[in-house]
């Protein structure tokens, strides 16, 4: 079975508070955009092994155990006796990039697990279970533009559609840990909520919708703050870093002809989403 794992901006991100247990809550929309992985899954013949696991293009290093997909097959292996497998994960969605591809690699795995094998799971009870590999795994499900609160796993639908505009996406060389990021952010209540803010048109956005680990991260990676302003140098109506970083997204009435040259050091992504 062949799925594409989608990868992920966020659009607005506020650090609203941290939590007696360590955690932050947090406010934030989840939008699906056409930037995918591959996910190739299939049985494993001739081999004592649990499983066998091939991956190609962007790197993600480490051990296979510790990557995504496969804690999630051993973990649905237990416990509904589901045969050794033979996995393939092509990667175009860059890590360390505040993209989620990772968790959308998870997300698609137990999907196709629970499609192949027919394990009978509702879409929120693979919510539920995606929630202890990451707090956005369980967006991945249903692939549809919500607001995520808590620690990033209450998802809400939302009425945003962003069809027509063209996005930009630019990842730097460096990669932003995501503990580090948190270790550096300053809790806030927004002055506006990120609902309230969604009602007006993205040309309004621009210093109304913000992500507050802009401010640590541009600080520690002065590269990153200057994809922002050279997308706005361009025309973008608004830009943004996704997450924790280090990708930042524009929103383009038009598509640019020059992004690649202009980034040229970077990994460049452009469409018109639909």
């Amino acid at each position: 079975m062949i799925t594409f794992p989608p990868a992920k901006i966020n659009i607005g991100l506020h650090v609203v508070e941290k939590r007696p247990d360590g955690y932050h809550n947090l406010e934030t929309v989840f939008y699906p955009i056409p930037l995918r992985d591959t996910l190739e899954t299939k049985p494993l013949r001739g081999s004592n092994a649990p499983f066998a696991l091939q991956t190609v293009g962007i790197g993600v290093g480490g051990r296979a155990e510790d990557n995504l997909v496969v804690r999630v097959f051993l973990a649905m292996k237990e416990e509904f006796g589901l045969p050794a497998l033979d996995i393939y994960l092509d990667k175009h969605i860059p890590t360390g990039a505040g993209l989620g591809g990772g968790s959308s690699d998870a997300a698609h795995m137990m999907k196709q697990l629970n499609e192949t094998y027919g394990l009978g799971l509702a879409d929120d009870e693979m919510e539920r279970r995606l929630a202890a590999f990451g707090a956005d795994c369980p967006f991945f499900v249903r692939e549809r533009p919500v607001l995520a609160t808590s620690i990033g796993d209450v998802l809400t639908p939302v009425n945003l559609s962003l069809a027509g505009w063209t996005l930009l996406l630019v990842k730097p060389g460096v990669g932003v840990s995501t503990r580090e990021a948190y270790a550096l952010v300053r809790p806030r209540r927004p002055d506006v909520s990120l609902p309230d803010a969604l009602t007006r048109p993205v040309e309004e956005w621009r210093g109304i919708i913000v992500n507050d680990f802009e401010a640590s991260v541009f600080r520690q990676y002065p590269a990153v703050a200057a994809i922002k302003e050279t997308m706005y140098d361009m025309g973008a109506a608004y830009a943004a870093m996704s997450g924790s970083g280090s990708a930042v997204f524009g929103l383009f009435r038009e598509p640019s002809t020059s992004a690649k040259e202009v980034f040229s050091d970077c990994f460049v992504f452009q469409q018109t989403l639909r």
